[in-house]
């Protein structure tokens, strides 16, 4: 017997089992143990369908991935073909709505829309109430009160543009009268010689007299 598996104190009440608890112990199923499956299989499937249809499932996993990688190379390489020739995304967007428009247009809804408002339009140009309106005002256009109005408003726009160019006219006129005038003249010279003689000597460079110039200085002041 193993000295290691019996239990050296003597006053333990499991003196002398150690043999037989190491028995129990390896009767116990440890997790990981050679002969387990990692993958137990579902309820109603024996062991060999379970590892079939796991092999199949990593098999269309590989399968996805390898198509995720084609379809990311082939969006690369489209990128750069639309580079190349120019197809920016704003350019993308206005033909995807041209086309759009194009559908709508052909489309059986939009060509039963304009068929109707056609047939709308049909009927309220041939009812009773437009072909009345639209002969009322042909009668008034037609009318002698109409015709001596649009005369009148035409002769009176006339006349205002005359009589805007005539006063302007003599306003040009009077102005030009005015300036040739002896009394114009007379007052420009006065003004001339007022100018000449407030800032005359200062533009010529000449100091002007200071008034302290005149007063001598005293040597001995009194105080």
């Amino acid at each position: 017997m193993d000295p290691a598996s019996q239990d050296i104190n003597l006053n333990s009440p499991n003196k002398g089992l150690g043999v037989e608890r190491s028995d129990n112990l390896s009767d116990v199923p440890v997790e990981g143990a050679v002969g387990t499956s990692a993958n137990p299989a579902a309820p109603g499937l024996t062991d060999e369908e379970a590892e079939e249809l796991h092999i199949e499932l990593t098999k269309v996993e590989e399968e996805i991935n390898t198509l995720r990688q084609v379809l990311s190379a082939k969006e690369r390489h489209a990128s750069e073909l639309k580079r190349k020739l120019g197809l920016s995304p704003l350019n993308e967007l206005r033909q995807n709505l041209t086309k759009s428009w194009q559908d709508v247009q052909t489309s059986n809804a939009y060509v039963r829309t304009t068929e109707k408002l056609g047939e709308w339009n049909e009927k309220v140009t041939n009812s009773d109430l437009y072909l009345s309106a639209s002969a009322t005002l042909e009668d008034i256009t037609r009318s002698e009160a109409y015709k001596k109005t649009q005369e009148t408003l035409s002769q009176a726009g006339q006349k205002t543009s005359a009589a805007l160019t005539t006063v302007g006219t003599a306003i040009t006129k009077r102005l030009g009268d005015m300036r040739n005038s002896a009394t114009f003249k007379s007052f420009e010279d006065k003004m001339g010689n007022l100018k000449y003689k407030v800032v005359g000597p200062k533009e010529n460079g000449e100091g002007a007299s200071s008034p302290t110039d005149t007063i001598p200085t005293q040597k001995n002041p009194p105080f």
